[in-house]
């Protein structure tokens, strides 16, 4: 289903995306191709496309591109998938009761889990906020220990 998708592979492609869609939810989802993980998500990003088209936009960001390893680095990309959202350029962040709140880590349980996360995010931005509460029940959450480096 990945091919369903806009895949970006270059620092480029991922800078003009962001600065590029406006008044809507961009969701990038950083990942290979080749994980069983991703492909769950994908299949997932896929099916959920045209339901959300009115209000966000999907593209798969190649994490094995040596081009966007700026990005990886930056949103402090060590699982993947990872779901990252923008609005008009801003990162935008959801509490979902983890220690992270600027992505999603994993897949997500079903379509509807994430659809009804791209809207709580869309909503939250049209009102002006670069921070969402996540509108899932934690037993839809994925829990990750997360390590964290140098700390």
């Amino acid at each position: 289903m990945s091919y369903l998708l806009t895949t970006l592979t270059k620092k480029r492609e991922v800078d003009s995306i962001i600065r590029d869609t406006i008044d809507k939810v961009l969701v990038l989802r950083f990942g290979k191709a080749s994980d069983a993980n991703c492909l769950q998500l994908d299949d997932i990003l896929a099916k959920s496309a045209r339901e959300v088209s009115k209000f966000a936009t999907i593209a798969l960001v190649d994490t094995d591109s040596e081009e966007v390893q700026v990005y990886v680095k930056y949103f402090d990309i060590t699982l993947i998938p990872s779901t990252i959202f923008f609005f008009n350029a801003h990162h935008m962040k959801m509490d979902s009761g983890t220690a992270d709140h600027t992505k999603w880590i994993g897949a997500f349980h079903r379509r509807q889990d994430f659809i009804d996360i791209v809207e709580a995010i869309y909503r939250g931005a049209m009102k002006g906020k670069l921070i969402v509460s996540c509108p899932l029940p934690l037993e839809r959450i994925p829990k990750f220990q997360l390590l964290f480096k140098d700390v």
